[in-house]
């Protein structure tokens, strides 16, 4: 029991004419669900430039995905708005770039997704802890965000336009507060 017949990772063995133990892989195998021969999905590029579109349809439900991932893992550095002054950056550290400044407005989308996959400067990489997809949602709040910053009344569309002036109800107020109504009166003896 304490001598093993088996080899140790890396031991050498007099069994094979190259003296390893550990057989190389065949030539040219793929482990399964590692090919990632997507280079737009896993890499952000399109024929080894930066992409600039989405490797999928950008709906709502990706941007509000986006938005919650960008919350856990951006905002500490980057701010909840994209400022470049997240608390960290409050207590000393130094501030990442501003989503909004017009080099980064321009940026391809790709750009956006290397930088979250492989680090730039101070940020680290972020493969290990979020998803390609996430990733992908990230980019698709940062997108959002940086409309929000330049956008006028006249981008609001026609319908909606009239929401612009009505008073946004407070986070767990009753919705009627937010039409306008006086609150319910408090109960008493409670």
């Amino acid at each position: 029991m304490h001598d093993a017949p088996r080899y140790e990772p890396l031991e050498a063995s007099a069994f094979f004419a190259d003296g390893r133990s550990a057989r190389p892989a065949v030539t040219n195998t793929v482990a399964r669900g590692t090919l990632r021969a997507d280079e737009l999905l896993y890499r952000g590029k399109i024929g080894g430039q930066l992409a600039d579109v989405f490797p999928m349809p950008v709906t709502a439900a990706m941007i509000a995905r986006g938005q919650e991932r960008f919350n856990v893992f951006c905002s500490p550095c980057h701010g909840r708005t994209g400022q470049g002054n997240g608390v960290v950056v409050q207590r000393g550290f130094r501030a990442p770039p501003s989503f909004h400044e017009e080099r980064l407005r321009n940026a391809p989308v790709g750009y956006f997704f290397d930088v979250e996959t492989n680090g730039f400067g101070a940020m680290q990489d972020y493969a290990a802890q979020v998803p390609v997809a996430d990733r992908w949602a990230i980019i698709a709040y940062i997108r959002a965000l940086q409309l929000s910053q330049q956008a006028t009344a006249d981008d609001v569309p026609a319908d909606r336009r009239t929401d612009l002036d009505r008073p946004v109800a407070a986070p767990g107020a009753p919705a009627e507060a937010a039409a306008g109504e006086p609150p319910p009166p408090a109960q008493e003896g409670r």
